[in-house]
């Protein structure tokens, strides 16, 4: 039976979009394998990784029937990424076994029966759904997931919070040394929801999510989330246990404001941060009136020292930070102010976007 039959560009196009994330080797073989469903004129694709499974249906031409089958999901792609783009390319099923043809190429390749594909079990008691363009959660993913932590003991940290609550979605990460909130508004009310997202669903998200105003889906239980766009269904298992209280973490009344150009504060710790030593990235920051001094040296007795005018009238303060957390936080940031509020030596900072308050990023002072 030809199971497909379709241009190059489409067909690696809908391969791609559900085999993210596919191991290569997997404990479990037939997860390594996409799931290949003919329904009628419809092909549904479905891929797992035992913890989240992505499904998408389309049509790709081809006989119309019943049909389905499992075969390895990464080969196929890099079969089809070496097909030029226009050529046709058709998949047809038999015996155990799938053949690709594309111009003059042809690949047969083993397959393992569908029925033994472990599908996720989808929660009964999903809450409603509410939704929000692609490009804003795309953003607020950019915002905040460069602080999760990663492989960290408190398996919670190793993720994102979702809080939606009345008209807002709010996202936090953080890996117990800083922390990154930022938050968007939903166009409809929602009861409040609190879930936990692990970090590779959360890298999927962002590899697959468009910079455009088509919606996402979002939906919630106690044990899952759902995604539905673009053609593409996502479950996911959630992170269990309890995300640290951001509120508490955030400051509210450090006196000591300065703002300043982004580009040149994060071209600064660029250039100081290269006489920092590989295992103790700390940099100096002297801030006085009129004045921003960031210093750095090594186990060498090298130094690095550099300085910028800054509009400031408040205390002076020296405070130490690790510099990766810091050129982190303004490399992912788009705008070209930033706005650094500071109590005293030993108190976090916090760096907030003026005239913004949809994004808040607190780190830590570091002992130098």
């Amino acid at each position: 039976m030809n199971v497909l039959k379709a241009p190059q560009d489409k067909v690696f196009a809908v391969f791609q979009a559900v085999s993210g994330i596919v191991e290569r080797r997997h404990t479990v073989p037939i997860l390594a394998n996409v799931l290949i469903r003919k329904m009628g004129h419809a092909v549904q694709l479905t891929t797992s990784d035992g913890e989240i499974q992505i499904r998408t249906t389309t049509e790709l031409g081809g006989d119309a029937g019943e049909f389905a089958t499992t075969v390895g999901a990464r080969k196929l792609i890099d079969i089809l990424k070496t097909v030029p783009g226009e050529q046709t390319v058709s998949l047809e099923g038999a015996q155990g076994r799938v053949v690709l043809k594309a111009g003059k190429s042809r690949f047969t390749l083993q397959t393992l029966p569908a029925q033994d594909f472990p599908l996720v079990q989808e929660s009964p008691a999903f809450g409603p759904a509410f939704s929000v363009p692609q490009k804003t959660l795309k953003h607020l993913l950019g915002q905040v997931s460069f602080a999760m932590a990663v492989q960290d003991i408190r398996y919670y940290l190793n993720g994102i919070l979702f809080v939606a609550e009345g008209t807002s979605l709010s996202l936090v990460a953080t890996d117990g040394h800083r922390l990154a909130f930022g938050s968007a508004e939903l166009g409809a009310e929602v009861p409040r929801q609190e879930v936990i997202l692990p970090r590779k669903t959360v890298l999927e998200l962002q590899r697959l999510l468009s910079d455009s105003d088509e919606p996402i889906s979002l939906q919630f239980a106690p044990n899952q989330a759902k995604f539905s766009f673009a053609g593409l269904e996502f479950v996911t298992k959630l992170v269990e246990g309890k995300f640290p209280d951001y509120n508490r973490v955030i400051p509210r009344n450090h006196q000591n404001q300065i703002t300043l150009g982004r580009v040149p504060l994060l071209a600064s710790l660029q250039r100081t941060a290269i006489m920092t030593s590989d295992k103790f990235k700390g940099v100096r920051l002297t801030i006085e009136p009129g004045s921003l001094r960031v210093a750095a040296s090594n186990a060498e007795q090298e130094e690095a020292m550099d300085e910028l005018d800054i509009d400031y009238a408040g205390d002076s303060i020296e405070i130490g930070f690790n510099v990766t957390y810091l050129i982190d936080a303004l490399g992912n940031m788009g705008q070209e102010m930033v706005r650094i509020a500071l109590a005293d030596g030993s108190s976090s900072a916090l760096f907030t976007i003026p005239d913004d308050a949809h994004f808040k990023y607190v780190v830590m002072p570091m002992r130098i």
